[in-house]
């Protein structure tokens, strides 16, 4: 709404000429998002202590009793700084920008659901059910992945990192494998929400390198010299990531330990639903395995445990998600964080190197 109105005074103000530019809004949308989360997060702690919408700590696992009751659903203040300063900035005429704000929406009112069922039932159990959870991501995603499928503009071939000219056609079948890269970094981002900061910071690392390929692949000419696919409209991806950086921070000033406000399913489910459908959109979903890698090991070491379990009665690993064995081992929770945000980086750092080493 801002971007359509200083674009609309800039003939006769010469300066707004700079609203143009997807960089300066990028960052401006960054800023943006930042203001209002560390304007709004307080009272929003406030008003979350006082409806006593607190988190629910499960009974076994690592002992995190003195963090019960500590206000959750702080997803919302990342949405809400998001959403807001994507409609600020954003070109909303721009259906890319309409389709992951769709998302983001409908994931976090799932989450949100789930997360008020725990806090009113006391009881981190008594939330919805794996099923129905699961099968309202599935059902978001599929819609979305249909939508997507059907634009004439999209042309149904697999980017594959580090080889240039292998592009598989996969045909109907892209409508599945992006059903699983939304409703798997959705719920791969909600395992990883376990330790104090563990989620927000692989999560802003992913966005801050989804920032640049998006910028990339909206851009004609620099999507052909790295070989990487056109995407028309992409270039207004950037504003959303930076957003989701600028929200992220804010959120980590506040859920940095010993954390004052828990993220929630209403912001994991949410933010990872966001960067599986950017991911889908600029054709990058292997690179979002790469980058993700966080949220891909947290998922596997869940399904291996289980899996194992079911098998032989026995467990690979201490506890599952990944971050709960490293405890047991006696691993303090900071050093987990750290480390963990640490292989986010290089991966990311991996996923860019991608682009030239093809």
């Amino acid at each position: 709404m801002l971007y359509h109105l200083l674009y609309a005074m800039s003939p006769e103000v010469g300066g707004l000429n700079v609203v143009r530019y997807v960089t300066f809004r990028t960052a401006a949308a960054s800023l943006t998002a930042l203001f209002i989360a560390f304007l709004v997060g307080p009272a929003l702690i406030r008003a979350l202590a006082k409806l006593r919408a607190g988190q629910p700590i499960r009974q076994i696992g690592p002992a995190h009793q003195s963090k019960a009751g500590t206000p959750t659903m702080g997803g919302l203040l990342i949405l809400l700084s998001l959403l807001i300063s994507v409609l600020l900035w954003a070109n909303l005429e721009n259906r890319l920008v309409w389709i992951v704000v769709g998302v983001t929406v409908a994931y976090g009112t799932l989450g949100f659901i789930d997360d008020y069922q725990k806090v009113t039932r006391k009881r981190n159990e008594a939330g919805l059910s794996a099923r129905a959870k699961m099968l309202g991501q599935i059902v978001i995603a599929t819609l979305v992945s249909v939508a997507i499928y059907t634009d004439p503009s999209f042309d149904k071939e697999l980017s594959v990192p580090f080889f240039k000219d292998f592009t598989p056609n996969l045909g109907v079948l892209y409508i599945p494998l992006a059903v699983i890269v939304i409703v798997g970094t959705s719920n791969g981002v909600n395992l990883t929400d376990g330790l104090d900061g563990l989620a927000i910071g692989p999560v802003m690392i992913t966005a801050g390198t989804f920032l640049l390929l998006s910028y990339a692949a909206g851009h004609a000419r620099i999507a052909d010299y790295l070989a990487i696919k056109f995407v028309a409209g992409a270039d207004q991806l950037p504003i959303f990531c930076g957003a989701m950086v600028g929200g992220g921070l804010a959120f980590l000033w506040f859920n940095a330990y010993p954390a004052n406000l828990f993220m929630g399913d209403v912001g994991s489910l949410a933010l990872g639903g966001a960067l599986g459908t950017i991911a889908v959109l600029i054709r990058q979903e292997i690179l979002l395995g790469v980058v993700g890698g966080i949220f891909v090991i947290e998922t596997l070491s869940v399904m291996i445990q289980v899996s194992w379990f079911r098998l032989t009665g026995r467990r690979v690993f201490l506890m599952a998600p990944i971050h709960h064995h490293f405890e047991k081992l006696g691993w303090h929770e900071q050093t987990i964080v750290i480390r963990f945000w640490i292989v986010s980086a290089i991966l990311g750092l991996v996923a860019l190197s991608s682009l030239k080493l093809r």
